[in-house]
């Protein structure tokens, strides 16, 4: 889930369209963001952030569109999910009814060694054979 917005998207266009507005003007371009931020009560980095993206989106700058970011974030979503697919096809997640049970165990509980472990030569118990 995204976090939420500080400002709406009615302020953010808003305040990005006088602010590309100011900036036109040679008369009133140095400036402009700050001035545009102390009218509406915008930080001056988030304004900032929104012309320039605005730049970018209409091909005044160069950079990643609004547009190819998202597309590349579906993108890369969709890819990730197809590698885990593919690492785990047998998870408990894609696999709702399979036991999971821990590696190593072997009946006793709580650690303790069954009877089973017990065979064999006593050397192999740690027991050394008398003389």
């Amino acid at each position: 889930m995204a976090a939420p917005r500080k400002y709406s998207v009615e302020l953010q266009l808003r305040a990005t369209r006088i602010a590309m507005h100011a900036r036109k003007d040679p008369e009133s371009a140095r400036g402009a963001i700050k001035r545009v931020t102390d009218q509406l009560g915008v930080h001056p980095e988030a304004l900032r952030n929104w012309v320039r993206q605005a730049e970018i989106d209409g091909g005044v700058q160069p950079g990643t569109t609004t547009d190819r970011a998202q597309r590349l974030a579906k993108l890369e979503v969709r890819q990730l999910r197809r590698v885990n697919e593919v690492a785990d096809p047998g998870s408990p997640a894609r696999s709702p009814h399979r036991r999971r049970t821990r590696p190593g165990r072997v009946g006793g509980g709580a650690g303790r060694p069954t009877s089973a472990a017990h065979t064999g030569p006593p050397a192999s118990r740690g027991v050394l054979p008398s003389r």
